[in-house]
C-alpha cells in the first residue's frame, strides 16, 4: 500500500494539482493551500472560487471566482490579478501558449493575449467553459447547442460546431485534431476539428464529470460509469465505430474522478466512496492507491515524474499518494 500524507480541509476541493513539486489545493471558500511543510494558505477569492486549473506549462494555478476576478498563484504562493469584471462571476479559467489565459463569464469568453491586452468574444449563449488548442493561439468554448472555435487575437467570427443540447466543459485533444464537449446528458460529443466531422460517446449510467487524457493522447479517461471509460483517439476518425477501454469496475461504485498518469499507460481513478486505484490500460492490472473516504474523490493531478498523485475530495478530505512506496 503506498504512503499518503493526509489533509483536511473545511470546504471541498475544487482541484488539487501540483506547481513544481509542491502539492496544491484549491478550495470553494476561495483559498488555495499549500499544506507540505506548514500550511500556508492564500486567499485568491471572496466569496468562492469557482474554477482553478494550471496553466499550459504547470507553471502557475489559474482560478476564477464569484469576485469576477481571475488570479494566477505561483509555486512560492504570490498571487496576481490577471483580469477583474466587476460583479459578475468567472465560471471557467483556462492557460494557453506563452502565457495567455482564457475565462468565461455570462455570455462572454476573455481571452488575455501574452502582451496583456484582454479580448471579449461575445456569444449568443452562456459560455460554460474555454480551452486552447495545444499549439498557436486557437480557443474554444463550450455552450448551449454546441461549441465554438476562435482566434482571439484576431476579430474574426467564431466558427460554430452544433449539436443540440447542453454543453458543459470543452477539451481538445493533445494533438489538437479533436474538440470534446461535456453534456448535461450522460454523454460526450466531438468533432474533428478539420472538417466538424461528428462524434458520439454515450451510454453512461450518470453525468461525467470528469476527464484526462492519456500522456500520447491515445485514449480520453472518463468518469461518469461504475469503471473508467477511456475512448480511443489514435487514427482518423477518433473513437468512431471503437469500442472503449473499461478500467476499475467496482459493482455499481460510480467513478467520480480520473487522472492519467503524465508518462505511462496508466490512470488513477477516484470513486464515490472515496477509493483510489492505479490501473494498467495494457492489462487492466490494478494497485489500490486509498481504501477510502468520507466523500466522493472530486479531483486529482501527477507531479511532473508521476510519483506523486493529489487528490481532493466533496468532504474536504485530501493527500498526496506516493506510489514509490
Amino acid at each position: 500500500m503506498p504512503s499518503i500524507a493526509a489533509y483536511e480541509f473545511a470546504d471541498f476541493v475544487q482541484t488539487a494539482a501540483f506547481l513544481k513539486d509542491q502539492p496544491v489545493f484549491a478550495l470553494a471558500d476561495g483559498t488555495v493551500r499549500f499544506p507540505a511543510g506548514g500550511e500556508r494558505s492564500v486567499v485568491a477569492h471572496e466569496g468562492g472560487l469557482l474554477s482553478a486549473r494550471l496553466d499550459m506549462d504547470g507553471a502557475r494555478l489559474l482560478s476564477g471566482g464569484e469576485d469576477g476576478r481571475v488570479v494566477a498563484i505561483t509555486s512560492g504562493g504570490q498571487a496576481e490579478e490577471l483580469a477583474s469584471i466587476g460583479s459578475k462571476w468567472v465560471g471557467a479559467v483556462a492557460g494557453g501558449p506563452r502565457g495567455a489565459v482564457g475565462f468565461a463569464s455570462g455570455r462572454n469568453a476573455y481571452v488575455r493575449l501574452p502582451d496583456g491586452t484582454l479580448k471579449t468574444v461575445p456569444h449568443a449563449r452562456t459560455v460554460e467553459d474555454i480551452a486552447f488548442a495545444p499549439k498557436g493561439l486557437r480557443a474554444a468554448t463550450a455552450h448551449y447547442d454546441g461549441a465554438s472555435l476562435f482566434f482571439p487575437a484576431t476579430g474574426a467570427e467564431p466558427v460554430s460546431l452544433e449539436w443540440k443540447g447542453a454543453h458543459l466543459g470543452v477539451l481538445f485533444s493533445p494533438d489538437g485534431r479533436f474538440l470534446v464537449t461535456l453534456m448535461q446528458e450522460n454523454a460526450l460529443h466531438g468533432w474533428r476539428v478539420e472538417d466538424g466531422k461528428h462524434m458520439k460517446m454515450t451510454g453512461y449510467p450518470g453525468k461525467v464529470k470528469d476527464w484526462s487524457f492519456s500522456a500520447k493522447g491515445k485514449f480520453l479517461a472518463t468518469s461518469g460509469a461504475p469503471a473508467a471509460i477511456l475512448w480511443p483517439f489514435s487514427g482518423r476518425d477518433g473513437p468512431m465505430g471503437k469500442a472503449p477501454l473499461e478500467l476499475g469496475t467496482r459493482g455499481d461504485t460510480m467513478v467520480t474522478a480520473v487522472a492519467c498518469h503524465p508518462s505511462e499507460d496508466m490512470v488513477a481513478i477516484g470513486y464515490q466512496d472515496g477509493m483510489i486505484l492505479a490501473v494498467r490500460f495494457a492489462d487492466a492490472k490494478e494497485a489500490l492507491l486509498r481504501r477510502g473516504g468520507t466523500g466522493p474523490v472530486r479531483t486529482m493531478g501527477w507531479d511532473a515524474k508521476g510519483r506523486l498523485l493529489a487528490f481532493g475530495s466533496e468532504s474536504g478530505e485530501a493527500g498526496v499518494v506516493d506510489i514509490s512506496g
